[in-house]
C-alpha cells in the first residue's frame, strides 16, 4: 500500500474542514463550537485551548473553521506540528545488493545527529522529496532509499528476486555500507509493515519507530481493498478498476491483474498498471486529491508500483502465516513506537492499527479523527512530526 505522496505545501495549513459533512449546516455549526468526544485513548474537546489532541476551533460552518496544528502539548513538554522546510541532501549514490538490483540511496539534515531510516509505501512506490520534511534536520540524520524495482533504482519494476526478506536484507546492507550502528525507522503503509518485519528481523538495529497506516498483509486486508469491500465507499472509483477485467476473471481480481501485469503486451501492462494505480489514488484521501490522482498517468511510476504491490500481494507478502507479523511482536515490544492512524483509512482500515495495538499496548496509538490513509493529510503529517519529536526527546532522556 501506498501512502507516500508528494503533495506540496510549506506548513501544516491553518484551516481544514472538521467532518461534519454528515450534518445540516444548522447542526454543523453547533457541532463545530461545541462538540467533544470520548474515546479509549483520548479526549478530543473543540474549545479555545491547545491540548493533546485538541483542535482549536473559532466561529462555526463553512469558511469560519480554524484549527491550530502547530503545537501539541503532552503534560507540561510542547512538541512542533509542523513540517520542517524542504532541504536537499548532502550525499546520494547506489548501493549494489544483489547480481540484479541496485538501490539509490541519499542523505539529508545532520550528518552527525539521530539516524533515521524511511521506508516508503507501496511496495513499489518509492521516495519524494517531501519525506525528508517530517524530520528536524537539526538532530536527524535522515536517510532515504527506493526499494527494488522503485523509484531510481535499478532495474525499473524488476520482480526477480524482490522478495519481502530481500528488502529486510537491503536495509541492512545500507545500514552496514553508511556505517550506521543502530537507527529509527519510520514506515507508513506498506512501509509499515516493512519496518515491522524489519525490527523483528534485527530489533538491536532499531533505535525507535513511528509507523502509519498499518498495514499487516492479511487476507482480510487485500480481500477489503481488492476484492470489493472498499467498493462500498467508492463505488465510482471501483468502477473503473472492476471494468479492465472481464465478468469470467473477476473472481479474484488480485489474480486477474497479475496475467494483466505481467503481459507480454507492453499495452496491456500499462493498462492495468493505469487501473490498479489509480484506485489507490482515488482512495488515499479523506478528501479527493487531484495531484495525487495524476499520478496514475504517469507510464513510469504506476507500472512499478501495480507490477511490485501485486507480486507481493500475489505471494501473500512472502510470509509463513497470515498472522505473522503479529505473532512476532513479542521481539520488538520493548522498542519506543509511535502508531499514527486515520479514522477513515479506506486503503489500510483503522482494524489493522487496532489489532496491532491490542497486542502490543506498550507503543502509543494516535488516531487522527479527520484523515484517511495518505501521510500528506494535514491531521497525519502533524502527528508524524510530533511523533518524531517525542523520539526525539525520549533519545535524549528529557
Amino acid at each position: 500500500m501506498m501512502g507516500n505522496g508528494v503533495t506540496s505545501f510549506n506548513t501544516i495549513p491553518s484551516a481544514i474542514p472538521i467532518p461534519s459533512l454528515l450534518l445540516p449546516p444548522d447542526h454543523a455549526s453547533k457541532f463545530s463550537q461545541s462538540a467533544s468526544f470520548h474515546t479509549s485513548h483520548s479526549h478530543l474537546r473543540l474549545s479555545g485551548r491547545r491540548r493533546a489532541g485538541t483542535l482549536v476551533v473559532k466561529g462555526g460552518y463553512n469558511n469560519s473553521l480554524e484549527e491550530e496544528f502547530d503545537l501539541v502539548e503532552m503534560g507540561e513538554k510542547e512538541f512542533s506540528r509542523s513540517l520542517y522546510p524542504a532541504i536537499e541532501p548532502y550525499s546520494t549514490g547506489f548501493l549494489k545488493v544483489s547480481g540484479i538490483h541496485t538501490l539509490y540511496w541519499e542523505q539529508s539534515g545532520n550528518p552527525d545527529g539521530h539516524a533515521v531510516v524511511f521506508l516508503h509505501g507501496g511496495p513499489g512506490g518509492g521516495t519524494a522529496p517531501n519525506n525528508r520534511r517530517f524530520f528536524d534536520p537539526a538532530f536527524y540524520r535522515i536517510i532515504l532509499f527506493d526499494q527494488r524495482g522503485a523509484g531510481k533504482s535499478t532495474p525499473h519494476s524488476c520482480l526477480e528476486e524482490n522478495t519481502t526478506w530481500d528488502l529486510v536484507s537491503d536495509i541492512e546492507k545500507l545500514r552496514e555500507h553508511l556505517e550506521i550502528p543502530q537507527w529509527q525507522v519510520f514506515g507508513g503503509s506498506w512501509g509499515s509493515t516493512l519496518a515491522l518485519v524489519y525490527s523483528q528481523s534485527h530489533p538491536d538495529r532499531v533505535s525507535g519507530m513511528v509507523l502509519r497506516g498499518i498495514f499487516l498483509l492479511r487476507k482480510k486486508e487485500i480481500d477489503w481493498f481488492y476484492e470489493g469491500g472498499a467498493a462500498a465507499i467508492y463505488p465510482d472509483a471501483w468502477e473503473e478498476f472492476r471494468d479492465l477485467i472481464p465478468e469470467e476473471e473477476r473472481r479474484c481480481f488480485i489474480d486477474a491483474y497479475h496475467k494483466r501485469l505481467n503481459s507480454d503486451d507492453v499495452r496491456t501492462q500499462h493498462a492495468a498498471a493505469k487501473a490498479w494505480t489509480k484506485w489507490e489514488m482515488m482512495t488515499a484521501h479523506l478528501l479527493l486529491n487531484e495531484e495525487n490522482i495524476k499520478r496514475g498517468d504517469d507510464d513510469s511510476f504506476s507500472l512499478a508500483f501495480a507490477r511490485i504491490e501485486n507480486h507481493y500481494f500475489v505471494n501473500k507478502g512472502f510470509f509463513s502465516s497470515d498472522s505473522f507479523l503479529i505473532d512476532n511482536v513479542e521481539k520488538i515490544r520493548h522498542i519506543k513506537t509511535v502508531i499514527v492512524q486515520g479514522r477513515y483509512d479506506v486503503i489500510c482500515p483503522m482494524m489493522s492499527a487496532w489489532d496491532l495495538h491490542k497486542a502490543w499496548p506498550e507503543a502509543d496509538l494516535k488516531v487522527v479523527p479527520d484523515a484517511g490513509h495518505s501521510a500528506n493529510e494535514p491531521g497525519i503529517a502533524a502527528e508524524l512530526v510530533a511523533a518524531n519529536e517525542v523520539l526525539k526527546r525520549h533519545y535524549r532522556g528529557e
